[in-house]
């Protein structure tokens, strides 16, 4: 099927333009092809601002939400937008919900969160996207401080909380939360991150000056473990985690990744912890994981201590038809670059890279891979901020707002700095999708007890693209782990449709290639979780395609 909607790039960008002004835009990338985000913010209709339910105590969990979702959830071909939002911890007279932000097709939000069935309170932490029952339309597992909540999509834009009947129980400070299809049965399963244990009551004194009262670190909490939940049909779940091995109690989580890192079919999953080793669970493929992130090279920072990880994601950044890993971390402690050898190690490049020097200083809770500028090259976004109002008065080259930072991939493995922003934020989550229909893909970030912040990207559409929404049938309906190569005349490149990365967040599961100046792919072959294999010949860019999984 062709989307029309993505047929004519010029006049979309136009409309676009018209409709939103193109008036503030920040360059990036080369000059030959400058591409430019526009802060479109308060012109798309996006009023959300996120309480982190600050009572004046420095509680841990004040520090940490939110996440934010890409995911077009009426079915209409528009990615929608849904923010997390948190609660008063003392009551203030006033509630706080998430809210649902439905794309109008023409740069514009309308906010139809009332009477969603997301409109209730919680203190919201992380979202995961995906189609659990294969009914056509995208459900949304929200994790939260005080216990997770999954919305079945009844359509219409309206959402039911199912969390009991489905079978789901976990109340254990959940963060990142990723589906994946673990035993390729064509359902999808759920895997949740769980952070630290901490009670209100069970709340620590810390202190940054030995005076006043600061957030503590997560070193000062036990940890727990994840959890796996077997889909089981019928809309119920079943809790696998201690038979699937996955019961380490020393996970202190913030990012999950589900990615096949040793490219044998099954999909894996990395877990990115805050002052613990990282975890690189193998799946096995009987329904049991192994814990290989020690001896993969994944689990510790190249000086052998274990850092301060939140969000992460994965992609074939050299061509090398391998996927590699990025892992931010905490101030003072660069990101992690780590390369995919191929035999199952993993070499963390940043220590000799320009994303090193970078990011030493920066906090960074979202990160993704994604190509901005559509050159056929997967580029790097970080969202940056610290957790300590006051962390200036002790570290002075430390700020607690930060600039997000951009990092465009030049080739040959290597990625150079942009000056991408100029608004330091305190953010959290972040996420991506092609929200206006121009071919290129814009950015959504959440920012911890301020404003959000919609990032329209302006001329990364000059290069040729395709764009590909795989809808699976003996695979899960969302397709998630399917396999994609595209082979254009610049070469071959590799994506996977997957669940989770970031942090707490969600970007569209539809897939981007940039062609560059190619306007042709000569060949997109796609591997489906169920052991199917699709080929598809001589298709032009510049268009989306809805690809059906052959029967």
């Amino acid at each position: 099927m062709r989307d029309n909607r993505f047929m004519t790039t010029s006049r979309a960008l136009a409309l676009v333009c018209a409709g939103l002004g193109c008036a503030g835009l920040l360059v990036l990338g080369a000059a030959e092809t400058p591409v430019k985000f526009t802060d479109v913010t308060t012109a798309s209709g996006i009023k959300f601002v996120h309480n982190a339910g600050r009572s004046g105590k420095k509680w841990l969990p004040e520090t940490m939400g939110s996440g934010v979702a890409f995911s077009d959830l009426d079915g209409d071909g528009k990615p929608d937008i849904v923010f997390l939002n948190g609660k008063d911890f003392v009551a203030k007279g006033r509630k706080t919900t998430a809210a649902f932000y439905r794309n109008n097709g023409n740069g514009t939000f309308t906010d139809v969160t009332k009477g969603s069935g997301l409109d209730i309170e919680i203190h919201g932490m992380g979202i995961a996207v995906g189609d659990y029952d294969n009914d056509g339309r995208d459900d949304l597992y929200i994790t939260a401080l005080d216990g997770d909540h999954l919305f079945h999509n009844e359509g219409a834009g309206k959402f039911r909380d199912v969390t009991k009947d489905a079978g789901i129980d976990n109340v254990k400070f959940g963060s990142s939360a990723a589906w994946v299809d673990y035993d390729r049965d064509g359902k999808l399963d759920l895997f949740v991150g769980n952070y630290v244990q901490w009670t209100a009551a069970g709340d620590l004194w810390c202190s940054l000056d030995g005076a006043a009262k600061s957030y503590c670190t997560p070193e000062s909490y036990k940890g727990t473990a994840p959890k796996l939940y077997r889909n089981l049909g019928n809309g119920k779940f079943q809790d696998v985690t201690q038979q699937a091995g996955l019961a380490d109690a020393t996970n202190k989580s913030l990012g999950v990744v589900v990615f096949d890192f040793n490219m044998d079919g099954w999909p894996d999953i990395f877990v990115a912890n805050d002052t613990q080793p990282n975890k690189l669970f193998r799946n096995l493929g009987n329904g049991k994981f192994r814990e290989e992130g020690l001896s993969a090279g994944v689990a510790f920072g190249e000086d052998g201590v274990a850092r301060g990880a939140m969000g992460a994601d994965f992609a074939d950044y050299d061509r090398s038809g391998r996927p590699h890993l990025a892992v931010g971390n905490f101030a003072n402690q660069m990101m992690g670059l780590y390369h995919n050898e191929g035999n199952g190690l993993f070499v963390d490049e940043a220590p000799r890279s320009a994303i090193g020097r970078a990011t030493l200083l920066s906090l960074t809770f979202g990160l993704f891979f994604f190509d901005y500028d559509l050159d056929g090259y997967p580029d790097i976004f970080t969202a940056n901020g610290h957790l300590e109002e006051e962390i200036g008065r002790v570290q002075p080259k430390i700020q607690y707002a930060e600039l997000p930072l951009l990092f465009h991939n030049i080739g040959g493995g290597k990625f150079e700095s942009t000056s991408a922003f100029s608004k330091p934020m305190v953010a959290r989550g972040a996420a991506y999708a092609d929200f206006d229909g121009d071919g290129d893909l814009d950015v959504v970030v959440s920012n911890n007890n301020g404003p959000a912040a919609l990032y329209r990207n302006d001329g990364g559409n000059r290069n040729h693209w395709l764009q590909l929404k795989l809808v699976g049938r003996s695979s899960n309906r969302s397709a998630i782990g399917a396999s994609v190569r595209v082979t254009a005349a610049g070469g071959k490149q590799w994506q996977s449709v997957h669940s989770g990365s970031s942090y707490c967040s969600a970007s569209d599961l539809t897939l981007t290639f940039g062609l560059g100046k190619d306007p042709v792919a000569s060949v997109v072959e796609i591997d489906w979780p169920s052991g199917k294999h699709q080929k598809l010949e001589k298709v032009a860019g510049n268009m989306r395609l809805v690809l059906n999984e052959p029967q």
